[in-house]
């Protein structure tokens, strides 16, 4: 199984979250674990950073819809960073490209954040 997860914290800028290899049922749980942390620490913005992710399943989807509710219930918000075509492809076959929104960069997803909440 390859899978590995960073969380990365700049001050003055969102927790960056980032994935490397294969989410999916057996590796979800981590990245869900992770994200109730980051919550429960403060975090009112998250990004998830998908550059180096291989394979993602539907039980990963299910992690990050679950995130992004919490992150809009405390009035926050997560984006995503996916420059992969076929990772792309994924959120558009299933829709949910129009309920993430979704970056290309880490620069761009974090330049969003900064005029959001300023």
């Amino acid at each position: 199984m390859n899978f590995k997860m960073e969380t990365h914290s700049i001050e003055s800028e969102p927790p960056v979250i980032e994935l490397e290899g294969e989410v999916d049922v057996y590796t979800a749980p981590q990245l869900k674990q992770q994200m109730i942390n980051l919550l429960e620490s403060g975090a009112k913005e998250l990004i998830v950073d998908l550059t180096k992710v291989d394979y993602l399943d539907s039980t990963a989807l299910g992690v990050l819809i679950g995130g992004l509710k919490r992150m809009r219930e405390r009035e926050g918000n997560m984006v995503l960073v996916c420059p992969s075509p076929r990772i792309l492809r994924v959120f558009e076959i299933t829709g949910l490209d129009k309920i993430f929104e979704i970056y290309h960069s880490l620069e761009d997803a974090n330049e969003s954040m900064g005029k959001e909440s300023g």
